[in-house]
């Protein structure tokens, strides 16, 4: 009976915290972060680009953890972690004031993520002593991105495999951090 009354009851387990968390890559994201743009690519951009432009798209980085891994080395990367595995990811050039990449897994798109990635791009950003950010979007991007502030500066297009995609360049002040 003594047993009984000291047992931990599930009223009593602590809240789990928040299930995405946001932190610098870990070598062990490499995996996922593949992942995530594959499919952000190949799901999240299809309605607009085509089939073909979309598989150029992809195969222009391998789906293999040892290229993420390396890309880590060039850029900071900041990863959306659920649940312990990377679900967005974005990729930062400090030294330019430019992000390279940004990619969430599509079933978590439009929840935040991406832009929670951005504000903290951002801030490190301004901690480094930049004045703005730019990037070259895709079109799926773009849109969003304009409707957070940043401006287009021009249209751009980049040829992956053959294929010709559009892509949009952007830039943003940083005089102020969104919360």
């Amino acid at each position: 009976m003594s047993q009984l009354a000291s047992a931990p009851s599930a009223a009593a387990t602590p809240p789990r915290g928040p299930r995405i968390c946001y932190r610098q890559a870990l070598a062990r994201d490499a995996a996922d972060q593949a992942e995530v743009f594959h499919h952000a690519v190949m799901q999240g951009a299809s309605a607009h680009y085509s089939l073909a432009e979309r598989e150029a798209w992809v195969a222009a980085l391998p789906r293999d953890a040892s290229a993420w891994a390396a890309r880590q080395a060039l850029f900071t990367t900041l990863v959306a972690a659920c649940d312990g595995r990377c679900v967005g990811f974005l990729e930062l050039d400090l030294s330019r004031g430019r992000i390279e990449t940004l990619y969430v897994w599509p079933s978590l798109a439009r929840r935040g993520i991406g832009s929670t990635l951005l504000v903290h791009a951002e801030r490190l950003l301004l901690e480094q002593g930049h004045a703005r950010v730019d990037i070259e979007a895709s079109l799926v991007l773009a849109e969003h991105l304009a409707r957070r502030g940043w401006h287009e500066i021009s249209a751009d297009w980049v040829e992956r495999g053959g294929e010709r995609l559009c892509r949009r360049r952007l830039e943003k002040p940083l005089g102020l951090v969104e919360t």
